[in-house]
């Protein structure tokens, strides 16, 4: 199959950067080896859009963090994404942890970082309450900001969608070549893709793919990060993010609001072999809670809802690998998206996207499709949008999800998006139903109905997240018929 432009990777990196060339005219696909957009660590982070105080001067870490951390008011607005910006307290609890913070301040003004300062133990106490009574200072950053990754994902997947980007998913690199056609030839485990541009944004899978392309070989490091969330509160211990210093493993363990009320514990930091390797550990999780306690001494897991881990793709040199693969004709990459990534996403998007369409001399479109407007979340309505929802709707009357307040109309509408929901956990992460209490004990056989009559695929071809995750393996009527 060919296209003009092919992307590898369907993370936050990848469909930013989609969404910014869908804008020319030109073929574009993205292809991905997950069963939905967002299956990497763009579906398992802490949300945080980052001040960018943390990236030291001078890199495309620091440029790119501060730009992207400054469009994602107006993008979340366009996108129908949550955002909201609590700000953000790093603390220190030692004459040393104010060296670093003093020294963090100034690189924070130094990228261009507004209002970030250093504060004494009073005023840390006046803003954060719960705060442990033994700090001594704090950084404080006003701007740091909270979102949905995979919401932000999802989002920008559907606008380039709607502007002629397709979305191949389940599909996994084995090779690619720069064959004497002058294109670039891809072979996945369900076919092969040519195309004239080739873009890397493959994630914990980049400087893999990267290597199969230059001499200049790069080295990925896999960096797992444990969490815990935490059930809704009526109110939270804290408004803000609460950081510890950072360490040269990453930004350290925090204590967070997330934008949907809930409360993020971790994430730990543990370089691993296995780059698919997101299960969590009692080693990894104790280490979390006993950290988390300096912070603040009232944590305990008694709140849990469920733990999970994500990848962080740590580059061995330490800063974004942004642009043209040396050496190659019409190949480009992004590698070692770590944190800031999700903050810089935006601005990756911008700046590759341009790059791409300046040296390949793409021509702009005409009209470009604005993006979708998303509905308020039915659990976000008044009575009386509610009462007019079921009146236009009435499946907006039928509650699947009681946890997160979600209804079958919510759950239809995220199946049929322009790149929509094809299993339980993108229902999920589209719609919040399983993201509750029950984490899902009580909806997800109604949501697989729904899948099913949607999707015209028997029950037992439902999965939980693709492949052979299936939650069905028969029929009783089959069961009994086999004498079992």
């Amino acid at each position: 199959m060919y296209t003009d432009i092919l992307i590898i990777g369907a993370g936050v990196t990848g469909c930013s950067v989609a969404r910014v060339l869908s804008r020319y005219e030109a073929s574009i696909a993205v292809i991905d080896r997950g069963a939905d957009v967002a299956e990497g660590a763009s579906k398992a982070n802490s949300g945080i859009v980052h001040a960018g105080f943390d990236a030291h001067p001078g890199t495309l870490k620091a440029k790119l963090n501060v730009e992207g951390a400054r469009m994602y008011p107006d993008l979340c607005a366009q996108l129908g994404v949550p955002y909201s910006q609590p700000g953000a307290l790093v603390l220190g609890f030692s004459e040393a942890d104010r060296a670093t913070l003093t020294s963090l301040v100034a690189q924070g003004v130094e990228n261009g970082v507004p209002g970030v300062c250093l504060i004494e133990r009073d005023e840390v106490l006046a803003l954060e309450p719960n705060t442990n009574p033994d700090v001594l200072c704090a950084l404080y950053a006003p701007t740091s900001g909270l979102t949905s990754p995979y919401e932000m994902t999802y989002a920008l997947a559907d606008h380039a969608a709607v502007n002629g980007v397709r979305f191949m998913l389940g599909e996994e690199v084995e090779g690619l070549i720069k064959a004497q056609d002058g294109l670039w030839h891809v072979t996945t485990d369900k076919g092969e893709h040519t195309c004239k541009i080739l873009v890397n944004c493959a994630g914990v899978g980049a400087a893999t793919l990267h290597n199969m392309m230059s001499g200049d070989l790069l080295h990925i490091i896999d960096r797992r990060g444990q969490y815990y969330l935490l059930d809704r509160m009526q109110t939270l211990p804290f408004k803000m993010t609460m950081f510890q210093c950072p360490t040269k493993m990453g930004k350290g363990v925090l204590v967070s609001p997330t934008v949907h009320g809930n409360l993020l514990l971790g994430p730990s930091a543990e370089d691993i072999e296995d780059e698919l390797d997101t299960s969590t550990t009692a080693e990894g999780l104790d280490f979390v809670l006993k950290t988390c306690r300096l912070t603040w001494p009232k944590a305990s897991t008694r709140g849990t809802i469920t733990n999970f881990s994500g990848i962080r793709a740590h580059e061995a040199k330490g800063d974004f690998v942004i642009g043209a693969v040396a050496g190659q004709e019409n190949a480009y990459e992004t590698v070692g998206i770590e944190s800031p990534g999700l903050s810089a996403a935006p601005a990756i998007g911008e700046m590759l996207g341009a790059q791409i369409a300046k040296e390949q001399g793409l021509t702009p479109k005409a009209e470009i499709v604005p993006p979708i407007v998303r509905k308020k979340p039915f659990h976000a309505m008044t009575p009386s949008e509610r009462a007019a929802a079921v009146a236009e709707n009435p499946l907006y009357g039928n509650l699947v999800c009681r946890c997160e307040v979600v209804t079958e109309a919510e759950i239809r509408e995220a199946i049929r998006r322009p790149v929509g929901a094809t299993s339980i956990d993108g229902v999920k992460r589209r719609t919040r139903a399983g993201m509750g209490r029950c984490q899902g004990g009580f909806c997800s056989p109604r949501v697989a109905e729904i899948l099913a009559e949607e999707l015209h695929i028997p029950m037992t071809e439902v999965t939980k997240c693709g492949g052979a995750s299936r939650l069905l393996v028969g029929t009783i009527h089959d069961a009994m018929k086999e004498g079992c």
